[in-house]
């Protein structure tokens, strides 16, 4: 697994790395195979801060805490990220018997460029990204659109499996749109 520490107004200690690295390599017992992880320590004030980023495969967990002692930042940040991950697992092993594995469904996502032409207006592909949509909730949706900071998500839903679009409105609310087969 990939580590990366990174201290702000703070020395960098080989007892603090050495402490973060301990409680990843912990959280990492949960994961089924090996993730990179990124921790943030600072302090603020009298404030201990410490940030953990968790990749476990489609999903980003994360944990933060603020306490009077590093230490103790860093060990509330890790277990925060176990409660996730034991959360996540007990719902997969619960829903396990039963569920049909889901086949992943291609998506294509084009930014085009406009042109405004008054005989013919017409359009351009500027860029193309293609992904799968991954089966999943529409809580875990939110959390992933959340984490990843974008506008939309595509993912495929676990109650249905039919594909689902949500989206950030303009007043910052949630949108979702779901297709289905007619």
């Amino acid at each position: 697994m990939q580590l990366n520490i990174t201290f702000r107004h703070l020395e960098p200690t080989e007892a603090l790395k050495a402490h973060v690295k301990g409680r990843v390599e912990h959280v990492q017992r949960f994961l089924d195979r090996p993730t990179e992880a990124h921790a943030v320590l600072h302090v603020e004030n009298l404030a201990h801060h410490a940030e953990l980023t968790v990749k476990a495969g489609r999903f980003l967990l994360r944990g933060t805490a603020k306490t009077k002692d590093m230490y103790a930042s860093i060990d509330e940040a890790a277990d925060k990220i176990e409660r996730q991950l034991k959360k996540h697992k007990s719902k997969l092993h619960d829903h396990k018997a039963g569920h049909v594995e889901a086949v992943p469904i291609e998506v294509r996502h084009d930014v085009l460029d406009i042109f405004d032409h008054p005989e013919r207006p017409s359009h351009r592909v500027a860029k193309s990204t293609v992904f799968q949509a991954k089966e999943m909730t529409l809580d875990e949706a939110i959390l992933q659109l959340d984490l990843l900071g974008s506008q939309f998500f595509v993912f495929q839903n676990a109650a249905d499996r039919a594909i689902n679009v949500l989206y950030r409105r303009e007043d910052a609310s949630l949108g979702l749109i779901e297709a289905r087969a007619s």
